[in-house]
């Protein structure tokens, strides 16, 4: 599969507009993806960053390793690849201008309908001018030099700020922006946690639990439950949700997994709930990534264990749960979602 934003990210090195800084200077790479375009990269001087668990295993098995955070201090040369989150981009872009040497180069592209045009406004903004942009495949990449004396420091330090973990809800959780309903607790999950049976019991999973807003809405609603398995690709979320309920687990175990849940899970389950991504990426809806929670949870529950997951209404997932599960009842419709309770067949 190509990736036109990787490869417009890369245009200038592979059409010569500028070359790799020279060893031992490094090349470090934010939110970084795989690709062939690569190639381009001397590997044994990059320093690869991504807290995303399936861009983090795609690297690998293309032989690349990345970290969830920053290891190094200063870089000749770094690659960005923002996020749509204008906070969460924002400290990255701040990040990248602190971590880059005076006089090194900081590269960033984004799809046109991704925000390209205000990301290249924010960089120039904060380096005081751009070096070059090129355009491709409907993807834009800027860079800018740093020079200490152009560089706007007060909007770096801002933007440093504005990713920063946070309490949110009167204090209940810690949360920070980039992440899933990030301030607030949504109307879907929510709605989830209002329908759950009180009696739920034994082992369960939350499948991509965020900063752990439906894991303690179970808690709470369910005094039977005895443990739960947390899954979430975010490493960033998955760091606050064991903040945010280490207060509360006891004397319920609680384990937190960094991981793409649908290439499986570590044990089976007596019950599963989610709230299942509908988009990653792009904002176009993503019934894959839910069709594949959906066979991921499947696999995950003993035989005759039940699944509940919301949805927005308009999501075609009854079709695959009828696949993989043996009976299937929408047990709320409230506000544009809808709650489904699956059960697994006793036989399999």
């Amino acid at each position: 599969m190509t990736d036109p934003v990787l490869e417009t990210l890369l245009l200038p090195l592979e059409n010569g507009t500028f070359d790799l800084p020279d060893a031992p200077q490094r090349v470090l790479f934010l939110r970084a993806r795989m690709g062939k375009d690569l190639g381009l990269l001397d590997k044994s001087r990059l320093d690869l960053v991504q807290s995303f668990a399936p861009d983090r295993e795609a690297l690998a098995a293309g032989g690349y390793e990345a970290q969830p955070d920053i290891r190094g201090e200063t870089y000749g040369l770094v690659l960005l690849l923002p996020p749509r989150q204008k906070q969460e981009a924002r400290a990255l872009i701040a990040e990248a201008f602190r971590r880059v040497a005076p006089g090194g180069r900081v590269v960033l592209c984004a799809a046109n309908t991704e925000g390209a045009k205000a990301f290249e406004s924010d960089v120039e903004a904060l380096a005081g001018e751009l070096e070059g942009k090129q355009s491709k495949a409907k993807c834009r990449v800027v860079w800018a030099i740093r020079d200490d004396a152009r560089l706007n420091a007060s909007l770096q330090a801002e933007w440093a700020e504005g990713d920063a973990p946070r309490p949110i809800l009167d204090g209940r959780f810690v949360s920070r922006p980039g992440l899933f309903a990030w301030d607030h607790v949504d109307a879907a999950t929510d709605l989830l946690v209002r329908t759950l049976p009180v009696g739920l019991s034994g082992i369960g999973a939350d499948l991509g639990a965020g900063f752990g807003v439906l894991t303690a809405g179970v808690l709470a609603r369910c005094p039977k439950v005895a443990a739960l398995d947390l899954y979430e690709a975010e490493k960033r979320a998955l760091d606050l949700a064991r903040q945010n309920l280490a207060a509360e687990a006891a004397p319920r175990h609680l384990q937190f997994f960094w991981a793409d849940v649908t290439k499986g899970l570590g044990r089976p389950h007596d019950f599963i709930v989610m709230n299942p991504p509908f988009h990653q990426a792009t904002k176009a809806d993503r019934t894959d990534v839910g069709h594949a929670f959906i066979r991921a949870a499947a696999k995950g529950l003993k035989p005759g264990g039940n699944l509940w997951m919301v949805a927005n209404r308009h999501l075609p997932y009854e079709g695959v749960i009828n696949e993989v599960f043996s009976e299937m009842t929408i047990v709320a419709d409230e506000g544009g979602f809808k709650v489904i309770h699956a059960r697994k067949a006793r036989g399999k």
